[in-house]
């Protein structure tokens, strides 16, 4: 079968492609972003990419088009497509109908934490000899891959609440149909499709009800809207995280290990050096699941000792003159707390130089503004990149005094940083997209 994809070079839709070539399909696909490292990825895997979207893409005439939430209507080539009555279908379309259906779908959703809880659980299955497949929404260390074709009647996905496609408004999770789902929590997010926090609600509670009563919903307990959703109607058992009847972490030691329980029965020590409550929670979250793939806990213990994480989660990326600088995906006002939070336990009483770009859609409209002072509270500077933004980021960053700045263009920015940066402090860049290329400039102003 000849597939072409619109909207390959997105993180989902190039997962995606990577199944369907792994899988024996003849897989082109076209995208506006059509650049390293996405674009050298997918040609190495002999994948043909056009950049932009001329209707004489129909000239390629592949069995079916597999159309990106990227796509709208008035797009040319979606257009003729239209236009000439062709087959297609969203990328969560032809995933369900064509790589899902017989298999064992475990499906992590929630505000935050997908990414590093799918790639957990891929891993704890992996290393337990059950070989999943997966689509995860960034590259896990472990595999140096974001998707793989199943080897085993397992599917690992990240199961995103973002809408499906220009035709298909529903939440892409809903056409996963999975038996174990993780809702690892829930806020509001994607301002830019979404209402209100009720709105995400509905979705979530939409999922719900494709789980089997066999299956089984790995949920945090800590969260009235998460128990919301639950309490809307389940029919599938839930095991819920943070819970003394359920799924506890008990605090770290010194070394990142923690102690886990179920039900107030001591299952084990994990055995790690990830960061933060959160990271707690994701572990929980990943070794239910895990148990119900049929996973010994134990087993699944000893899997998360050698997680090695995901790219972009506190990812260190160099260090100069004696200024370390990470990367990190946080783009959320939760999860700019938890990232900075998680960083000061790691460094103690060193400075912590946050970099932000606001790039997400919410952030863009300004959805969170008023949240993003607290969260960028723990930092002892902040530096905020404003190209793009709708409203005014230094007025929103004023509860911060003096310790906040701003600027509208990065080499400007990369020199205020540089001129602040001391030896032994660390500069925290979060952003959701590749600011820019920001890593490297900042290293190469640090050196000299």
């Amino acid at each position: 079968m000849h597939i072409h994809i619109l909207g390959i070079c997105g993180t989902f839709m190039g997962g995606v492609a990577a199944i369907a070539k792994q899988a024996g399909h003849k897989v082109t696909g076209c995208d506006t972003n059509v650049y390293p490292p996405m674009s050298t990825q997918l040609e190495a895997q002999g994948i043909r990419l056009v950049e932009g979207w001329d209707p004489q893409q129909i000239e390629l005439k592949p069995d079916l088009f597999v159309v990106g939430n990227i796509v709208s209507r008035g797009n040319p080539l979606i257009e003729e497509i239209l236009n000439r009555g062709l087959a297609y279908a969203s990328g969560p379309q032809w995933l369900a109908e064509t790589v899902l259906g017989d298999k064992w779908v475990l499906a992590v959703a929630g505000t935050h934490g997908k990414t590093t809880t799918s790639a957990m659980l891929a891993w704890i299955l992996e290393h337990c000899g059950l070989s999943p497949g997966f689509l995860i929404g960034g590259v896990p260390v472990n595999f140096g891959v974001s998707a793989r074709a199943p080897e085993s009647g397992f599917f690992v996905i990240e199961a995103d609440e973002y809408d499906t496609a220009f035709f298909d408004k529903r939440s892409k999770f809903v056409h996963y149909r999975p038996r174990t789902a993780i809702l690892n929590n829930l806020e509001f997010d994607h301002a830019d499709i979404f209402p209100d926090l009720a709105a995400i609600e509905t979705q979530f509670h939409h999922l719900v009800r494709t789980i089997p009563g066999n299956g089984l919903i790995v949920a945090n307990g800590r969260e009235e809207a998460m128990k919301r959703v639950i309490d809307r109607g389940c029919w599938t058992p839930v095991e819920w995280l943070g819970r003394e009847d359920g799924w506890v972490a008990g605090d770290a030691a010194d070394d990142g290990s923690f102690e886990v329980a179920l039900g107030g029965k001591r299952q084990g020590t994990v055995r790690w050096e990830l960061l933060g409550e959160h990271n707690r929670m994701n572990a929980l979250a990943s070794l239910a699941a895990a148990r119900h793939a049929g996973v010994r806990i134990a087993d699944a213990i000893e899997a998360l000792g050698r997680f090695q994480n995901v790219r972009r989660r506190m990812e260190v990326r160099g260090s100069a003159r004696g200024v370390t600088v990470y990367d990190d995906f946080a783009h959320h006002p939760t999860a700019i707390e938890t990232t900075i939070s998680g960083l000061r336990r790691k460094v103690g009483r060193a400075r912590i130089l946050a970099v932000l770009e606001p790039r997400s859609n919410t952030m863009k409209m300004g959805a969170m503004k008023s949240l993003l002072a607290a969260s960028l509270a723990g930092a002892d500077l902040v530096f905020c990149y404003t190209d793009g933004l709708g409203w005014d980021a230094a007025r929103a960053l004023q509860p911060l005094g003096r310790k906040s700045a701003c600027f509208g263009d990065i080499p400007a920015l990369v020199q205020a940083i540089a001129a602040a940066a001391n030896p032994g402090d660390h500069v925290l860049v979060m952003s959701n997209g590749g600011f820019g290329g920001i890593h490297g400039k900042l290293l190469e102003a640090l050196a000299h």
